[in-house]
């Protein structure tokens, strides 16, 4: 059981920390930026956010 648990935090922290990343770039990127890649910023980062939580909820 402590292997599921452990994959499950491996999958967890990167999708967290480049989800955020996504979002950071979305929000505090420069004016050159079109609204389409800002669009996309967003739904990439929220998609990782949500993969990672996903993966803690699956049972073991």
């Amino acid at each position: 059981m402590s292997i599921n648990r452990t994959a499950k935090g491996i999958v967890l922290v990167p999708c967290l920390l480049l989800g955020a990343a996504f979002l950071a770039a979305a929000v505090w990127g420069d004016g050159d930026a079109t609204g389409a890649n800002q669009r996309l910023a967003l739904v990439i980062g929220g998609v990782l956010i949500g993969g990672g939580l996903l993966a803690q909820l699956l049972p073991e």
